[in-house]
């Protein structure tokens, strides 16, 4: 009975970790990219927004704003990173804002002012993505060129959506994992410390299971991509200690048709642009070039 207790207290623990993280809040995320000058503020203020509140498939309101284009039918949706904001895409607006995109950033659930519950690393994620391509056509016509770019936790979600979205022209996934599985037996040992008890990792997935509906094995960007027509541009730092650089060389290996990647050299996690804005800014440019964008 003991150790019964114990298991469901460690598993319980360690779930929480992944579907119920502590998060930033939305206001402090604001402060961190003004801190650091990743939002240059009068600028972003200047910039005409509009501020949405769309119904998700799940029953909650997805929060996100977006920057139209007059007279441009290209769309780019940038999702942001584990328990952060839309305030962390903002840094990446600029590459497609001068290339007149229309652009949509939002709140993932669980964030920011999304509701929600729990995260899930792309397996409902996806389809609140999915619902934004959805609003952009209903709004512009079916003739709207959606691209989708995401960081971190949103490159893993954008790999997922477009196996589910054939609408997409384009995908860039900046540090994306390659499955969820991988990713935990990874990060276990590299901040925790704990590759010595591999059980956990099934026992939270399991538990995941129970609370949310998902588990581990469920989430893996890698699976379908050799079935993705879709053009993939993979971004990855190449020290990135936390999702690792090779995970990218994975999925770019499987990727089937228009694939491209760039290892951004002495780049940590999510700071593949931010470290190297000339060269990532030449890479996104020759990549739309190359796909007719």
């Amino acid at each position: 009975m003991i150790v019964i207790i114990i298991l469901t207290l460690v598993g319980a623990y360690f779930s929480n970790l992944v579907i119920r993280p502590k998060k930033y809040a939305y206001s402090e995320t604001y402060e961190i990219e003004i801190k650091y000058k990743r939002i240059r503020e009068e600028e972003f203020n200047k910039l005409k927004k509009k501020e949405l509140y769309i119904d998700s498939p799940y029953g909650y309101k997805l929060h996100g704003f977006f920057l139209p284009k007059e007279n441009s039918k290209k769309f780019i949706i940038i999702c942001h990173g584990f328990t952060y904001s839309l305030y962390g895409s903002v840094k990446y607006m600029d590459l497609f804002i001068k290339r007149d995109f229309n652009v949509l950033i939002y709140d993932h659930r669980y964030h920011g002012l999304s509701g929600g519950k729990n995260v899930s690393f792309g397996y409902y994620e996806k389809y609140d993505l999915k619902t934004f391509a959805d609003w952009i056509i209903d709004k512009f016509g079916k003739d709207s060129k959606i691209g989708i770019m995401g960081e971190s936790m949103g490159g893993g979600i954008v790999l997922q959506n477009v196996v589910i979205d054939p609408r997409i022209k384009f995908c860039i996934a900046d540090c994306p994992y390659s499955d969820v599985t991988e990713l935990m037996k990874y990060q276990l040992k590299t901040q925790y410390n704990l590759q010595w008890l591999p059980f956990l990792i099934p026992l939270a997935s399991l538990f995941t299971k129970i609370r949310a509906g998902w588990s581990f094995k469920d989430v893996s960007p890698i699976k379908d991509l050799d079935k993705v027509d879709t053009p993939v541009l993979f971004m990855h730092g190449a020290e990135d200690d936390y999702v690792p650089t090779y995970m990218s060389w994975e999925m770019y290996n499987v990727k089937m048709g228009m694939k491209d990647i760039y290892i951004a050299p002495n780049a940590g996690h999510v700071e593949a642009y931010w470290s190297n804005k000339e060269d990532y800014d030449k890479k996104v440019g020759a990549f739309l070039k190359e796909i007719g964008i």
